[in-house]
C-alpha cells in the first residue's frame, strides 16, 4: 500500500534574528554560532542538508513539539547562516537523513505517542510507510538517534 508523506523543514524566517544578534545577545538567548569543522556533522533543519566545512552555523534550542501534552519538548538544533527553506517532493528523503541513525516517533491526535522506531537512515521510507499505516498516527517526528536533537517533522499528504 502506498501512503504518501511529507517531509517538512523549518522556516528560515524564524531563525533569521539570531544572525544579526551580537554574540552577548547570542549568549542571553542560550544561543551560539559557530564555524562548522566537521561534515557530515551539523544537520540544517532550513535546508535538510549538511553544513559543510566552514559554513557558519547557529545552535539553538527550539521547542519542536509545542503542545499541551506530556510529550511537549525542546532541544537543540543547528541551522546553515546561508540556508533557505526547502519543500521536499512528496515521498522524498533528503540525503541528510539517509546516513543517520534516527528515531521515528508517531503522534496521535491528542499529541501521544503512539508510535516509536530506531532505523538507520535508509530504512526510513519503509518505517514512515510502516507507522503511517496505523491510522492513529496524525505526525511523525524524526530525531538524531544518538544525540537525541529533532530533525524535522513528517505529515501525511
Amino acid at each position: 500500500m502506498r501512503i504518501p508523506f511529507q517531509i517538512n523543514s523549518l522556516d528560515k524566517g524564524l531563525f533569521t534574528k539570531y544572525f544579526q544578534m551580537t554574540s552577548d545577545e547570542l549568549a542571553a538567548e542560550g544561543a551560539y554560532l559557530f564555524e562548522s569543522d566537521q561534515c557530515p556533522c551539523y544537520p540544517c533543519r532550513v535546508s535538510l542538508t549538511d553544513a559543510a566545512i566552514g559554513e557558519t552555523v547557529l545552535a539553538v534550542s527550539f521547542r519542536h513539539l509545542s503542545v499541551n501534552s506530556p510529550y511537549c519538548a525542546s532541544g537543540p538544533i543547528f541551522v546553515r547562516k546561508d540556508s533557505i527553506t526547502v519543500t521536499p517532493e512528496v515521498n522524498e528523503i533528503p540525503p541528510m537523513l539517509q546516513h543517520r541513525l534516527l528515531s521515528v516517533r508517531g503522534y496521535s491526535d491528542q499529541d501521544r505517542m503512539i508510535e516509536a522506531q530506531t532505523v538507520e537512515g535508509k530504512m526510513l521510507r519503509d518505517t514512515l510507510v510502516q507507522q503511517f499505516r496505523n491510522d492513529g498516527v496524525r505526525y511523525i517526528q524524526l530525531h538524531n538517534a544518538g544525540a537525541g536533537c529533532f530533525n524535522c517533522t513528517v505529515t501525511r499528504v
